[in-house]
């Protein structure tokens, strides 16, 4: 017989370090991808590593650096913004686990990403939380902008680092991320909606404006469905 509820156990520091260590492999991996095409798209170097040690937002990043070499840096701001709105929710529920002090709170404001979020938030106790949170962070960070050196150091030397498809890499890992949550036919739906629109809408509107109107896919939550408030059968 199942128990209805399953007691969860904090994962050992050796197995946290194993998996945030598979997870930085790959960090390091997109985060080479951005550096090469940032600078193959003119971005200055001292400005593609500064941007990925004090804005360190990983996927704003990207879309910054299309938005910007496309001539709408407004559209970059914006699109940033709604991008990293995600965070607020993420420091609500993080508030206890970066601490209470100031210089603990900002830096772990910094640190913070999807990928520790998660770690952290899997550990059942506080001071599982905590650990996972700092170690996820800091490894992550640290793997984003050895990842933007390699890039950076890369393009210098390729000349035009797109012909190795570099390009491809950051799509493919947030692909790769996205598809466990895309088992959910909601979620599913939201999002084939969603690209549906920026794809229709990018041969007539300005670089940015696009992904904006991607958000609309989220209508279809407000769209009745037959039987979400059916009541099981006992």
């Amino acid at each position: 017989m199942r128990t209805a509820e399953r007691t969860a156990t904090p994962a050992s520091t050796p197995a946290l370090l194993r998996d945030v260590g598979a997870i930085g492999v790959a960090i390091v991996a997109i985060g080479a991808s951005f550096g090469a095409v940032a600078v193959a798209a003119g971005l200055p170097v001292l400005a593609t590593i500064a941007m990925s040690t004090l804005l360190y937002a990983g996927g704003a990043q990207f879309m910054a650096v299309g938005l910007i070499a496309a001539g709408s840096p407004v559209a970059a701001v914006f699109a940033g913004l709604l991008l990293n709105a995600r965070h607020l929710p993420f420091g609500l529920v993080l508030g206890d686990v970066l601490g209470r002090r100031w210089r603990d709170r900002l830096l772990g404001s910094h640190l913070m990403t999807d990928e520790a979020t998660a770690f952290a938030l899997a550990q059942p106790d506080p001071a599982g939380r905590r650990r996972a949170f700092w170690l996820a962070g800091i490894v992550l960070f640290f793997a984003w902008n050895l990842g933007t050196l390699a890039g950076v150091l890369l393009a210098s030397r390729v000349g035009d680092p797109l012909r190795l498809g570099l390009d491809a890499a950051f799509p493919a890992g947030l692909l790769a991320l996205l598809l466990p949550a895309l088992r959910e036919p909601e979620t599913r739906r939201v999002a084939l909606v969603g690209a549906a629109v920026a794809v229709l809408v990018t041969p007539v509107l300005p670089a940015g404006l696009p992904i904006l109107l991607a958000l609309s896919g989220l209508a279809v939550l407000l769209l009745p469905r037959r039987g979400r408030h059916r009541a099981r059968p006992c």
